[in-house]
């Protein structure tokens, strides 16, 4: 018997999350059956989506149930495997969510490279979240060259991608982002044409100035008081990938304040907008294999940088998510675990 250390939810939040709504527990796994591998967590990857598995309101896909381990991408290390296809010593990116071991059948599993680039890498900028700024850049953005293209959380991990990715497909980024230096590193390390910081007092009259001939696709993020700023600016036939809405996550109940929607549809209307929700999965058959040769090739020359901001031990987690969600996080939230 192998004992697993794992972060369970112990409460649905309402709001905000709080550490109370989380609960550290003490398991014993079984031995790995045939066509099974008992894996231990190196890296946990912490990710906006998770807010919403918290919610026992419908979705794309079903909450964590009160007493559920917490969902989470992860890259472990195969300690005993039960199939030909992996040894004990492999690395595999899986889906173990917030625990120290977990006992997976191998076909749910996928073999890393640790030589072709950092293992932690499988959980951002060539995993979910850089695959996630790939496919819904490309296939719902399509941006042309000489565009103008901004996303929101420019910063983060698909933000950053976004960007970057806009950038070698000869459009223009604009990104917008929390403070100065993520700001500064935007613009200065990851090549962005413009960055734009919405804490500022003069955000919306910055943003104004930032994209002169308006803009032609909009990466969205966030939502909330950023969208407000973004829309008036969209040219016709603009597009909308819709990524996340971070500033909606925590909410409790109604926004305040008058009804935008009337004039959001008047927008989309009379400016030919297209606007696309999407969840990553459904464009992993038609577009991976491209995206990880793609995304792999631009890290090596470096047309695409990367940022990670590592957190050590599982105990932390519940912390570290509660701050990504205010923006404390600078980059890709991974947790290190052993």
């Amino acid at each position: 018997m192998v004992e697993s250390t794992r972060i369970v939810l112990a409460s649905r939040p309402v709001g905000a999350p709080t550490p109370a709504n989380f609960r550290t527990e003490t398991v014993e796994l079984p031995a790995p059956r045939a066509g099974e591998v008992l894996l231990r967590t190196l890296y946990l990857s912490l990710d906006p989506y998770m807010r919403g598995r918290m919610s026992a309101a419908k979705s794309y896909a079903p909450p964590v149930e009160v007493g559920g381990v917490m969902v989470g991408g992860t890259v472990a290390e195969v300690v005993e495997s039960r199939d030909p296809a992996l040894a004990k010593g492999d690395v595999v990116l899986a889906y173990s969510g917030w625990q120290s071991h977990d006992v997976a059948p191998a076909g749910s599993v996928r073999k890393l490279d640790p030589d072709a680039a950092p293992v932690s890498t499988a959980l951002g900028v060539l995993g979910m979240p850089g695959f996630t700024a790939y496919s819904g850049l490309l296939k719902i953005g399509q941006p042309r060259p000489g565009e103008t293209v901004v996303v929101a959380a420019a910063s983060g991990p698909v933000g950053s991608a976004v960007g970057q990715i806009a950038r070698i497909r000869g459009a223009r980024a604009v990104g917008i982002a929390g403070g100065p230096e993520k700001c500064a590193y935007v613009r200065d390390e990851l090549g962005f044409d413009a960055a734009i910081d919405h804490r500022a007092p003069d955000f919306e009259e910055q943003l104004r100035a930032a994209v002169p001939e308006g803009i032609d696709v909009y990466f969205e993020n966030v939502g909330g008081a950023v969208a407000d700023a973004v829309y008036p600016l969209l040219n016709t036939y603009a597009r909308v990938p819709v990524c996340g809405l971070i500033a909606n996550y925590n909410a409790s109940g109604v926004p305040e304040g008058p009804d935008r929607l009337p004039g959001f549809y008047g927008r989309i209307l009379t400016r030919s907008l297209t606007v696309r929700g999407f969840i990553q999965s459904e464009f992993v058959k038609e577009m991976f294999k491209d995206f990880l040769r793609d995304m792999s090739g631009w890290i090596a020359d470096g047309r695409v940088r990367y940022r990670e901001d590592v957190v050590d031990g599982l105990e932390h987690a519940p912390e570290a998510f509660i701050g990504m969600l205010e923006g404390r996080n600078f980059g890709k939230v991974v947790v290190r675990v052993g």
